[in-house]
């Protein structure tokens, strides 16, 4: 029994032929057949499938490009906004820089007014303790004197037993006075 696989042209053992494709005497046909649907496949191919690829590609790269382009232009913005957002800072720090500067002087200012307020003040209180100091003391040193008589006297009468001239110690403590002597 021959098996179903024989070779072309040959007869099987069930009394049929070979698988039609194999056929030698079937090749100008399957040729013919062949050929004309590689041919209305091309046609179809070129005249629907790629135009219509054709197209999606092209819309694509539009949508590619147009996609790029606003990224470009989102880029330039943004790029333009950090340079703004840094100008903005910039002139924030100076701004705060200049208040602050502004703030320090009013301050300074106002320290030194009232540091000189005060001076004046201490100054004047100064003025008028030395003046309360040399009135005490004039009148401490007017007091010198009686107090050197009256004490002179009560000494003499002590030591002597008798009182003293009234004139007599008052001259001598005239006498004895600094500027008595630096005349002289």
């Amino acid at each position: 029994m021959a098996s179903p696989t024989q070779e072309a042209g040959e007869v099987v053992a069930n009394g049929g032929s070979a698988f039609p494709p194999f056929e030698p005497s079937t090749f100008p046909s399957q040729l013919l057949w062949l050929a004309i649907a590689f041919g209305l496949l091309y046609y179809v191919m070129n005249r629907v499938i790629v135009p219509r690829f054709h197209g999606i590609v092209e819309t694509r790269e539009v949508t590619v490009a147009r996609d790029l382009d606003a990224a470009a232009t989102a880029k330039r913005d943004a790029e333009a906004a950090g340079a703004a957002y840094d100008e903005a800072l910039a002139q924030a720090k100076a701004n705060a820089q200049a208040i602050a500067a502004k703030t320090r002087d009013a301050m300074q200012a106002e320290a030194d007014a009232k540091r000189k307020a005060l001076e004046d003040d201490l100054a004047e209180r100064l003025a008028a303790a030395e003046a309360q100091i040399a009135g005490r003391k004039a009148e401490a040193m007017s007091n010198v004197r009686g107090i050197a008589e009256e004490t002179a006297t009560a000494i003499i009468e002590r030591v002597t037993g008798t009182a003293p001239a009234p004139g007599s110690v008052a001259q001598a403590l005239d006498g004895a006075t600094p500027t008595a002597r630096a005349a002289s």
